[in-house]
């Protein structure tokens, strides 16, 4: 019920004005998202690989719908890349990008030239790309533009998400020599056809995707926060012999961050996931929708003056 009033918020232009407007949400946003310019990812990235972390980051900004925005989204990219190989931040620093922000719903050819270009990028820095998965519709069309990104960049990552039905089955296809997964709950609403609905049904779809990546010739990146989940990927890393080059675990930024040094002083690789830009609301929406403890952070924000 929660998930359902959150993701119906960051739908409301009025939520956003609100949240925009109201004395300290600026601190909030800075938990989560790392700043609105190039600058300010670099800065967080910094730190986070001084602190032994890996990094993907994502500039904010979805479903474009105009070919002058798509190339704007791919240049930003492009001088994100730049910056990274120049700062020395590659290659534990990567960057994942929404197929939608290039122009994927109006143009798919725009798309994957726009996302072509930023993989040749990030191959030219010494890193990788990993094209984020979104709403159901799209993962069809994100899936062909994988495979075709692939033939030349072969270490392109892909993101399945557990709470679609179909999933498992993708996980098979994907779990090739080569091929890196990001396996992740999912974080939009989608109707009972395609996706599991509750939050168990939900967990044990991704503990069947996980062992499915985990037995395969692929690199799993197990994307969770949960303690569940994050244990029995310890468990399946033993179970399976994977060592810490072999997979590793992601989390968000701001989310967890006690947790993911443990994980580190453990000896395992993991990946905070920082998005910047100024298109942050939906970003948030989704965060907050995705585990809603982080409602209680976020409210309390924007109601002290400490």
């Amino acid at each position: 019920m929660l998930r359902s009033v959150i993701l119906a918020a960051s739908r409301s232009s009025q939520v956003e004005r609100l949240v925009a407007t109201a004395p300290f949400t600026r601190d909030v946003v800075r938990r989560f998202v790392a700043g609105a310019a190039t600058d300010d990812a670099l800065r967080a990235t910094r730190g986070l690989v001084d602190d032994g972390l890996a990094v993907t980051l994502d500039h904010l900004g979805e479903d474009t719908v105009t070919p002058e925005h798509a190339t704007a989204t791919r240049d930003e990219y492009l001088k994100l890349l730049k910056m990274l190989g120049g700062a020395g931040l590659t290659p534990a620093a990567e960057v994942s990008v929404k197929l939608s922000a290039l122009g994927q719903l109006f143009d798919e050819q725009l798309a994957y030239d726009n996302a072509r270009a930023i993989c040749a990028a990030a191959d030219a820095a010494g890193t990788t790309v990993t094209l984020d998965m979104e709403d159901h519709t799209t993962t069809d069309s994100t899936l062909e533009v994988l495979e075709k990104l692939r033939k030349d960049f072969p270490s392109t990552g892909a993101v399945l998400q557990a709470y679609l039905r179909r999933t498992e089955s993708d996980c098979r296809e994907l779990s090739s020599a080569g091929s890196r997964v990001r396996l992740c709950k999912g974080a939009y609403k989608e109707p009972e056809s395609v996706a599991y609905q509750s939050a168990r049904e939900v967990d044990k779809s991704y503990v069947r995707c996980m062992n499915i990546l985990m037995s395969g010739d692929g690199y799993p990146m197990l994307a969770t926060h949960d303690p569940r989940m994050i244990a029995i990927g310890e468990d399946r890393a033993r179970w399976f012999d994977r060592g810490p080059e072999r997979f590793e675990f992601q989390m968000l930024y701001g989310i967890r961050p006690e947790e993911q040094k443990r994980l580190v002083d453990d000896g395992y690789t993991v990946r905070t996931y920082v998005p910047y830009g100024d298109e942050w609301y939906g970003y948030l929406m989704r965060r907050l929708a995705e585990r809603p403890a982080n409602l209680v952070f976020f409210c309390r924000s924007l109601i002290s003056k400490k």
